[in-house]
């Protein structure tokens, strides 16, 4: 993990309802979260816990009924939808379950996509677009549509697309879940890898327990509050009750 201890995601007092005809539902009652930079974090819970309420929170996609989230020190409820927009493009790379690739680009027109975004060039977003591609693996099916890849290969494409404006948090919101198993150990690698070798904050919501392997901490999501917070070393110790609580879970 990063050494750099500066917080770069707070979350304090976040609180979320919906409303679903007549009845309110409170999704969130009130989280209070630190990440620090260059941390792996996921985000765990069983379905309904508000896991991905609070993952939408965190990436600035939807907004808190009370509370606050501040991303590098700066309070998102408080910006307007084009300084929303722009922090989202410089600050922050999401990667999606469905991958979410424009069917009719190749693999590099998706991944530059956010760069011609940002104002970049067709030259510099090309050159650094292979880059990213190479980082992945994946340089030579650049000019491959995303139905010419296979589930993983898309995975690549959008860890790659995640990159493409230098973000300092990624999110990646069930990273594994349309992947098979070896599949979805290599993106979890990769994320890892991502982690280390460029001090990128990982945060990722998901189900997959294959993660805690990589994890730095582990915030488990139950009934719209953190459960608890647990790091990885805390988590070897009670392994073999992992897969019990995964069960109970389900």
């Amino acid at each position: 993990m990063n050494t750099d201890r500066h917080a770069i995601v707070r979350v304090i007092g976040v609180r979320k309802t919906f409303t679903m005809g007549k009845v309110e539902v409170e999704a969130l009652k009130g989280v209070d979260l630190e990440i620090f930079a260059g941390e792996y974090i996921s985000i765990m819970g069983p379905s309904g816990s508000g896991k991905s309420t609070l993952f939408n929170m965190i990436g600035g996609l939807d907004k808190p009924s009370d509370g606050k989230v501040f991303i590098d020190e700066v309070d998102i409820s408080q910006l307007d939808a084009y300084e929303l927009a722009w922090l989202r493009n410089r600050k922050i790379g999401y990667i999606f379950q469905t991958f979410n690739l424009i069917p009719v680009m190749t693999a590099l027109e998706n991944v530059t996509l956010p760069m011609t975004f940002a104002g970049m060039n067709e030259d510099e977003a090309r050159d650094k677009g292979m880059e990213l591609l190479e980082l992945v693996g994946l340089a030579k099916r650049h000019h491959h549509k995303p139905l010419e890849l296979s589930g993983g290969q898309q995975q690549r494409v959008a860890i790659a697309r995640s990159l493409a404006n230098d973000p300092a948090i990624i999110l990646a919101d069930e990273p594994t879940g349309n992947l098979d198993l070896t599949t979805g150990e290599e993106a979890i690698e990769l994320l890892r890898s991502l982690s280390q070798d460029r001090g990128v904050t990982i945060i990722s919501a998901t189900h997959d327990y294959k993660m805690l392997n990589v994890s730095d901490r582990v915030v488990w999501i139950r009934d719209g509050m953190v459960d608890r917070v647990e790091k990885r070393e805390e988590l070897d110790i009670s392994v073999g009750g992992i897969g019990e609580t995964a069960g109970a879970e389900a």
